[in-house]
């Protein structure tokens, strides 16, 4: 049932992510359209500064408050839960006005200092300031339900979050437009605060809920501890989480400023850097992201799956959880890495019509593969209290990167493809250390043989799909040869994981809904 739970939770996230990233690229498809290159350009200065706020205030909230309340939830002690809940809902309210505030005041003084370069965009930066607030206070019910392990109001509310957004962002720039392109911008920014508000109602609203129809006068008994030590319990898993969140733009960043450097010390000229440092950073990676959707969904249920049990000391429930969560991501990412490095051109011409952009993604294609490991990782350290351990780790790693990025993009016959080396030698770092602390801690082996598995079908996959598409090529050109090729090497990868025992009638049933729809069709027999 406990595992039952925890899929579920998962694969709600994962749908919620999947829409909310569908929506994210229809917006953008549209609102560039609408604004033109200057008023998106004017509309990505103003945005990024809320999303770091947003990073800063909000980001270790739920994790953290999930760990809190699944170790209530895991001694039958709800009362202490739901008092922990209000504790930090009333401190984080406080600290959301704090930032929304600090966004109005400080707009004019990042504009002054030179650190937003366009005037224009002051008046996006304040209107954005009441989304910052009603969105640091949903990451708080978010952390309450997930340490329930309910992520069905996570999900629906990041969904109701980004569609309302999604509309109002592009009907008031589109109303807007004729009154000037600031206002305009204005406009498309203000999208975000009738999104942040509708997240908070509707998960608001199904607290309400929860709580008229869960009784929790006849549970455990009730553990008192004071508020103040709550709350820097809370501020101690919190904060390195939202730095580990704020490290990930902050080594984008110095890559923005090495790469396109690096490149141009190995011969190309500035127009050529910049192009593929695009191929690299807009197409590459972006895709590779993709796989991640499964895997940080995954990660998310984990935590409090793993909290629950590990406060109780059932440490063999720790491993099964983190074993199940492995192999679905491994199911997923590691067919996704064969598949990007075999079809990489292809993928690039169908995608982006290009194909400049293969050598990158070919080369970035083993980040999908480590990604997944990292994320499933990190959510058993946090979900065992050590949330400082992930950040450490990523530290480490970032420097390696830097280091490697520097010296590798700088050599002619690497370029571009050096700085997607550095990228994989940063995560496999910062894996590889997260398994170091986790077997440690835990106890935890990673299921070597059962990986191995899953690579030999994956390889036949991706021979399939090689043989198919250079066979197809000639006949139907690029964009039906590569579609074809990864449907029917999808359908041989899945006949390849029975062949190699990877998979069995027990992991289908393990699946929330393929399991439970077997297990009826098995008791009507």
């Amino acid at each position: 049932m406990a595992k039952n739970i925890f899929l579920r939770g998962a694969m709600a996230l994962t749908v919620a992510g999947i829409i909310v990233k569908l929506l994210g690229g229809v917006n953008r498809i549209l609102l560039s359209r609408i604004l033109g290159g200057e008023g998106i350009g004017l509309y990505q200065i103003a945005y990024p500064v809320y999303i770091l706020a947003l990073s800063i205030a909000g980001a270790g909230v739920p994790i953290a408050l999930s760990v809190m309340i699944a170790e209530r939830a895991a001694q039958r002690d709800y009362a202490g839960a739901r008092r922990i809940f209000y504790i930090v809902l009333a401190f984080m309210s406080i600290i959301a006005l704090f930032f929304g505030l600090a966004l109005i005041i400080g707009a004019e003084g990042l504009i002054e200092y030179g650190l937003v370069r366009d005037v224009r965009a002051h008046v996006p930066l304040t209107v954005l300031a009441p989304a910052l607030v009603f969105a640091v206070i949903a990451c708080v019910f978010r952390g309450y339900f997930q340490g329930l392990q309910l992520m069905t109001p996570t999900a629906v509310s990041q969904m109701c979050d980004q569609f309302v957004r999604v509309c109002v962002m592009l009907l008031l720039a589109y109303i807007l437009l004729p009154y000037g392109l600031e206002t305009a911008v204005t406009g498309a920014a203000f999208g975000a605060v009738p999104g942040a508000l509708a997240g908070l109602t509707v998960i608001g609203a199904m607290y309400v809920h929860h709580v008229r129809s869960f009784d929790i006068s006849d549970t455990g008994e009730v553990i008192k501890e004071p508020a103040f030590r709550l709350l820097k319990r809370f501020v101690v898993l919190a904060v390195p989480v939202a730095a580990a969140n704020m490290l990930l733009p902050a080594v984008a960043g110095i890559d923005m400023l090495i790469v396109p450097l690096r490149l141009e010390a190995a011969g190309y000229s500035v127009q050529e850097a910049t192009a593929l440092y695009g191929y690299l950073t807009g197409m590459a990676n972006g895709l590779v992201q993709v796989p991640t959707i499964l895997t940080l969904s995954l990660a998310t249920s984990l935590v409090p799956a793993v909290s629950s049990a590990f406060s109780a000391g059932r440490l063999n429930e720790v491993k099964q959880r983190t074993d199940t969560a492995m192999r679905i991501a491994n199911l997923i990412t590691v067919p996704a890495c064969f598949g990007l490095a075999v079809l990489a051109a292809p993928i690039s011409q169908l995608l982006y019509n290009t194909s400049a952009a293969g050598p990158a993604i070919r080369v970035l294609a083993l980040a999908a593969f480590l990604i997944g490991l990292q994320q499933v990782t990190n959510g058993l350290l946090q979900g065992m209290g050590r949330t400082g351990i992930p950040l450490m780790n990523m530290g480490i790693a970032a420097v390696i990167k830097i280091i490697l990025s520097w010296h590798l993009t700088a050599l002619p016959w690497f370029g571009e493809v050096g700085a997607a080396w550095a990228t994989n030698a940063d995560i496999a770092v910062a894996t590889a250390l997260n398994i170091y602390f986790a077997r440690r801690l835990s106890g935890y082996h990673l299921e070597w043989a059962y990986i191995g598995r899953l690579f030999i079908a994956a390889a036949a996959m991706a021979g399939t799909a090689v043989l198919l598409y250079y066979l197809l090529l000639p006949l139907v050109g690029n964009s039906a040869a590569t579609l074809v090729s990864i449907a029917v090497s999808g359908l041989v990868y899945c006949i390849g994981l029975f062949l190699v025992r990877a998979v069995d009638i027990t992991t289908v049933q393990a699946l929330p809904v393929a399991g439970k729809k077997f297990r009826k069709e098995k008791g009507k027999k």
